[in-house]
């Protein structure tokens, strides 16, 4: 038995998400022959889907990422590295 309360963060958690969906977008545009951060960065600027291959359902997985929240957390990591 636990006698702690365990904390949860749904930060976290999302965060996470967005991290193994960017990930398999990633791997999905590289092994389509792509420049995966040039793409991802197309993508993230104009939010025009064709910057991402359908290719292993990419591009439905890359629309699951709110594109304000995600540069939030990038800057964020970015800063505490």
């Amino acid at each position: 038995m636990i006698d702690k309360t365990m904390p949860f963060s749904i930060k976290d958690e999302r965060e996470n998400e967005m991290k193994e969906i960017l990930s398999t977008v990633y791997a999905a545009l590289k092994e389509k022959g792509y420049n995966p951060i040039n793409q991802l960065v197309g993508y993230i600027l104009s939010e025009d889907p064709t910057y991402i291959t359908t290719f292993n359902n990419a591009r439905s997985l890359i629309r699951h990422i709110d594109r304000d929240e995600l540069l939030q957390v990038m800057v964020k990591h970015y800063l505490e590295s």
